[in-house]
């Protein structure tokens, strides 16, 4: 059975899995960063990593290595070249993440439409006549654009669909593909869909060039709200502060930044019309043991002969050892 390596803080039903299995044997390093961990990945033949990242240099340097498992869906942060050249199996664990997500992407809908940092501030700083400025916003009646309709926007959509939103959807992928049932229809136009919403939620994986520039802002309605829950870099923070500080935009929910943590200094920090919440919509204590329990899965099975080839994302072979 294999050396396994566990690099950053897991939940203890993980650790428990790794304990029972037989003949396994691991090191574990809590800590998230590269350097933590990188002086044990000689030993390692499995991985399970949570976010930090995994560079060429360090899959280098693994020379045992067979399996990389990651702690979540996203894999922004693997050096996945330098995997595939190595025939190294990278492992996401699929659908265990996805209403948490969603969830937390309709709270930050709701706390930004109600302006929730405002009144909290109001409350505390005793300026009860705030109230009166009238500034929270209904959901009901309200138009939702959904950009990325994959497993998390559809959640997303339902939820919104109770609030009484009125829902449409942004999927390239899924209109050359074949769109799912249901009551959201495509907005194939981003532009139209943009100027459409009164709500925009971006669930897409980070790509070359932001999803929401300047450009795409410049479209929205001046009352707009927009929710970021996917990737840093998918929405151009620079371009979102610019257009928040001028009224160009009406309100923000970020769960998720270009650089993590951000600087003290970060554009949207002295804006008290966007929620800023540090990349947690996916840990819920509830998501985080299902996420520990499947990353670690994905390596005991890997090395069982029997992993789920739908949740590798590379084209390697997986015959085990």
């Amino acid at each position: 059975m294999p050396h396994v390596l566990v690099a950053g803080r897991l939940h203890p039903s993980g650790i428990a899995l790794l304990d029972a299995a037989p003949g396994v044997t691991y090191d574990y390093v809590e800590d998230v960063s590269e350097p933590s961990y990188a002086p044990l990945i000689d030993l390692a033949e499995g991985l399970v990593l949570r976010t930090q990242p995994l560079s060429g240099a360090t899959v280098a340097r693994a020379r045992k290595l067979r399996i990389v498992s990651r702690h979540g869906v996203g894999y922004d942060a693997v050096d996945l070249p330098s995997l595939n050249s190595r025939g190294i199996a990278l492992a996401i664990v699929g659908d265990v993440n996805s209403v948490s997500v969603a969830e937390h992407a309709m709270m930050l809908l709701l706390a930004a439409a109600k302006r929730l940092v405002r009144a909290d501030k109001a409350v505390r700083d005793g300026n009860w006549g705030w109230r009166n400025s009238l500034e929270a916003q209904e959901l009901f009646g309200k138009r939702l654009l959904i950009i990325g309709y994959g497993r998390i926007g559809r959640h997303l959509a339902r939820m919104a669909a109770a609030f009484g939103m009125e829902v449409r959807a942004h999927d390239p992928l899924l209109d050359q593909k074949g769109w799912p049932a249901g009551s959201v229809i495509s907005q194939s136009d981003l532009a139209q869909g943009l100027a459409w919403a009164d709500a925009v939620s971006v669930n897409v994986p980070k790509a070359d060039e932001p999803v929401i520039g300047a450009g795409e802002i410049a479209v929205m309605k001046r009352s707009a709200i927009l929710i970021n829950t996917a990737r840093g870099g998918v929405v151009d923070e620079v371009a979102l502060g610019a257009a928040l500080r001028d009224g160009r935009i009406g309100a923000a929910g970020l769960d998720v930044f270009d650089d993590e943590p951000p600087p003290l200094d970060h554009p949207l920090f002295g804006l008290d019309q966007v929620i800023l919440t540090p990349h947690i919509a996916g840990l819920t204590a509830d998501c985080g043991e299902r996420m520990a329990v499947s990353s670690v899965q994905n390596v005991l099975d890997f090395f069982a002969g029997k992993i789920d080839r739908a949740l590798v994302v590379n084209d390697v072979r997986l015959n085990g050892r």
